[in-house]
């Protein structure tokens, strides 16, 4: 269920955050991280203009390679470890690895480009990780209701779509409570559907 540390004493749930390329993953770790993020972006060059999709996100410059990491300490002897995604399909290989051991996922999701969110959602569709669906309020986009999101995602009715700014970190925690009383309810339901077989 969680993400063991060093010190087995202490307890550690390891939550994902995808979604797709430029919809702030980067910004949601960073913002509600306790710790300087670790980071591994890199420049975007002209080498990749024919892989990288910047349609909406023509101002970004940099990209994750492997992944971003941070935490938050909830009480002494308890902390979530938060790992954010790579967004383009080149580096998906390494979603897998990611996975291993994750209590749940938070897949960010731009209105503007709500399509590039399919894959993260399919992901965890098909390894049966619980997650909830963040829409990141960008400035001058269309704001839309959360079940009108989840009808044009095709989301199990169950699946929670929260809305949110990644930038801001009250927000950001918000987003991961939800998540975790989610993963909670998933995770409560199979050990009663294992208890009754």
């Amino acid at each position: 269920m969680g993400f063991a540390p060093s010190d087995s004493t202490d307890l550690a749930l390891k939550i994902l955050v995808a979604g797709g390329f430029g919809v702030g993953k980067t910004t949601l770790v960073g913002a509600v991280s306790e710790i300087k993020p670790l980071r591994t972006e890199e420049q975007l060059t002209a080498a990749g203009t024919h892989v990288d999709d910047l349609g909406g996100v023509e101002r970004k410059t940099t990209t994750t390679v492997a992944m971003d990491f941070g935490r938050i300490t909830i009480r002494e002897g308890l902390s979530v470890y938060l790992f954010g995604t790579p967004g383009q399909d080149r580096f998906w290989f390494l979603w897998d690895e990611l996975a291993q051991g994750a209590l749940g996922a938070v897949v960010l999701a731009d209105t503007r480009r709500l399509t590039d969110c399919f894959p993260a959602v399919d992901f965890f569709e098909h390894r049966g990780i619980p997650f909830v669906v963040a829409v990141n309020r960008f400035e001058g986009s269309r704001t839309f209701r959360p079940e009108d999101v989840s009808r044009a995602l095709d989301l199990d009715p169950a699946t929670p779509v929260v809305l949110c700014d990644a930038r801001e970190r009250a927000s950001g925690k918000d987003v991961l409570i939800s998540l975790v009383e989610h993963a909670g309810k998933v995770h409560a339901a199979r050990v009663l559907a294992q208890a009754r077989s």
